[in-house]
């Protein structure tokens, strides 16, 4: 059935990624399947597929580790978590990290954000999402980021996050059909906000 996959096919990514008025950061990017590839994604293995995706793709520089108190994206073989998620809460459909602090987080933010992975039947296919919301990077500093602070950010931790996130769909479509497929990456409005 996967061979049915042509080459003429192609894969769009939707992407928004956005400061909002309380000065934290919204972040999308999914993708619609054709539904015939998808049938053993759930969003707890497409957690799963990305906690994995992002161990190969930093090298292990970035090790996500699950522990009694949840998962941190820990550097190297160090305790310093860049990240530290709750343990892995599911929401009907959608499995959902919330942030409770690491090095990349503002000090007193610690206790906002979240990462949600989502897999949504679609009449046209499914779509698999991934959202970053009320997320307070460290960079940019405070709810108030100086212009340099938020260009530094948008140019570094911002433009990497989508980056990654855009990979890690193009891999997993290329991995469940079985080929490769012609990428558009678009732009889209969900959310208002200032763009990163």
């Amino acid at each position: 059935m996967l061979g049915m996959m042509t080459k003429s096919s192609h894969q769009e990514i939707s992407c928004q990624q956005v400061l909002v008025d309380d000065a934290s950061v919204f972040s999308v990017q999914r993708s619609v399947f054709p539904a015939l590839i998808c049938d053993s994604l759930s969003s707890e293995n497409l957690l799963t597929r990305y906690l994995d995706y992002i161990r190969s793709c930093t090298l292990s520089i970035i090790r996500p580790l699950r522990t009694e108190n949840g998962i941190e994206f820990r550097l190297l073989g160090s305790r310093l978590s860049l990240i530290s998620f709750l343990p892995l809460c599911i929401e009907g459909e959608e499995a959902v990290l919330r942030i409770c602090g690491g090095f990349l987080v503002q000090p007193r933010q610690c206790h906002r954000g979240e990462l949600r992975f989502m897999v949504d039947p679609q009449p046209e296919g499914v779509q698999v999402s991934l959202q970053l919301s009320d997320f307070c990077p460290l960079i940019l500093g405070s709810p108030n980021p100086s212009r340099a602070r938020f260009w530094l950010y948008r140019f570094t931790q911002a433009a990497i996050h989508r980056l990654v996130t855009v990979r890690f769909l193009v891999l997993l479509y290329r991995d469940l059909a079985g080929s490769c497929a012609r990428v558009k990456v678009v732009n889209v409005h969900v959310r208002e906000g200032r763009p990163v």
